[in-house]
């Protein structure tokens, strides 16, 4: 007998049991339905973590401080404030593989005030004006501030959605007055609105300005343990020069310090930010940034670095492979129901050969070869799968949808995933349906005619 034929058969004894049939695509609907749930869900989570690091900025590099230890107990990161701006200029100088780098001051837990509103921006950033670049962050309105505005510690600043919506009622903030730490930024810029982050934070609540200002007016000088040679600022000559009460320089004006601002010897930031050249560079910007580093805080061989260098790829990598691990998980619980619906075949498979014995010894008797009976009973269960896929393949779709719709979970539809789940279906149909189409063909014909 032909295929063709035996395809023909093969699918009008399908029809013979319709409900049979169905039933026993049942557990092939519900796997490939799961499998194709998940993969849409975790591929969507992957991209959604992976464009969440890049709001971070392509290739970016972050330097913070190390950790200072008292009595054997770290105080964490940042306690030993052991970098500078003069740090920063050192690696855009002298590292070949780094394209551009900022410092960063932090001013947390300052308030904003604005008119008769007042609010407490999540981050207060001090930085330079490639900041913006390195972080993929762009203006929506208005303008950046230049690298003059950072020298001569200028008191502009840009805000993000979040405070204009918090401060200004969401109304155009450029050119108004923004107070913080009773110091008065002109906002020049309202940068374009990133959303949340991978940690879930809002990334549009923040507020920019020239890190000189920042450090120097809000929130005031550090000196670090590990590379500054003062514990602190000297205050007046005559606690430098003691003298036996004899006047050797003038008094100092009440309004010296608040209306001079000269930039110490030992000013430290709280980080730096960079990119490298290229992305396959990343390594080895890390690997110059840290010799200059340690060069330059003159540690010994033995010593260990105090600062910490952090980089994207890790968060990406981090992060991904823990949504692997989950989606992965997953997948093999699908697996398991696509184990079980291939079972639940090959036991109707062999149901349907054990009643249609006279059927298979009829038709050998007719001429029907033992390939041929081989051929149908795998036709009938390839089929059943098939069918029981697409159906899957629909329902898993419409799932992750509904999940997307009502959860706001990020999906994405793969076309690998369907084509997978298609073979998985016929490898199924084949793998579970051998079994009964091989005990089917080596059924004796003159015993399967006296079957009853």
């Amino acid at each position: 007998m032909s295929m063709i034929g035996t395809i023909i058969v093969a699918l009008k004894a399908l029809r013979r049991n319709p409900m049979r049939a169905m039933l026993t695509t049942l557990g092939i609907v519900i796997g490939i339905a799961a499998v194709i749930a998940m993969m849409e869900i975790g591929s969507g989570s992957s991209n959604s973590i992976r464009k969440s690091i890049e709001k971070m900025g392509a290739n970016c590099i972050m330097v913070m401080p190390g950790a200072f230890r008292m009595g054997g107990v770290s105080q964490g990161s940042g306690s030993t404030m052991s970098l500078t701006p003069e740090d920063c200029e050192a690696v855009l100088r002298e590292c070949v593989n780094v394209g551009k780098a900022v410092p960063v001051v932090n001013a947390r837990g300052k308030q904003a005030v604005a008119g008769n509103l007042n609010y407490s921006p999540n981050n207060i950033i001090g930085t330079g004006p490639d900041f913006l670049s390195i972080r993929n962050w762009e203006i929506g309105e208005g303008r950046a501030f230049s690298d003059r505005e950072v020298d001569e510690r200028s008191r502009v600043c840009l805000v993000g959605a979040t405070i204009v919506r918090e401060l200004f009622n969401g109304q155009s903030p450029i050119d108004c007055e923004l107070r913080i730490q009773n110091v008065t930024f002109k906002v020049i810029g309202v940068l374009k609105s990133k959303g949340a982050n991978m940690m879930g934070g809002d990334e549009d609540d923040v507020v920019i300005a020239p890190w000189t200002t920042v450090r120097l007016r809000v929130t005031g000088l550090k000196y670090g343990s590990a590379t500054s040679t003062t514990s602190k600022a000297a205050t007046t000559p005559s606690e430098l020069y003691p003298g036996s009460g004899v006047a050797l320089y003038p008094e100092e004006k009440d309004n010296l310090r608040t209306d001079t601002l000269l930039i110490p010897r030992f000013i430290q930031i709280d980080q730096i930010v960079l990119t490298a050249t290229a992305p396959e560079r990343v390594d080895a910007a890390i690997g110059e940034l840290t010799a200059l580093l340690r060069e330059r805080h003159k540690l010994k061989p033995e010593d260990a670095d105090d600062f910490w260098i952090r980089n994207s790829a890790e968060f990406m990598t981090t992060i991904t492979n823990t949504s692997k691990v989950m989606t992965n998980l997953l997948l093999c619980v699908a697996l398991i129901s696509l184990v079980v619906g291939g079972v639940g075949i090959m036991n109707i498979m062999l149901v349907s050969v054990t009643e249609r014995t006279r059927e298979i010894g009829l038709r050998m008797a007719v001429g029907a070869r033992s390939t041929d009976i081989l051929r149908q009973f795998l036709i009938e269960s390839i089929t059943l799968c098939l069918v029981g896929g697409a159906i899957g393949i629909m329902l898993g779709h419409g799932a992750a949808l509904l999940v997307e719709s009502q959860l706001g979970w990020p999906i994405e539809s793969s076309p690998g995933a369907v084509a997978a789940a298609v073979i998985v279906s016929a490898g199924v149909g084949i793998v579970f349906g051998f079994y009964p189409a091989w005990k089917a063909s080596r059924l004796d014909p003159i015993d399967a005619l006296h079957y009853e």
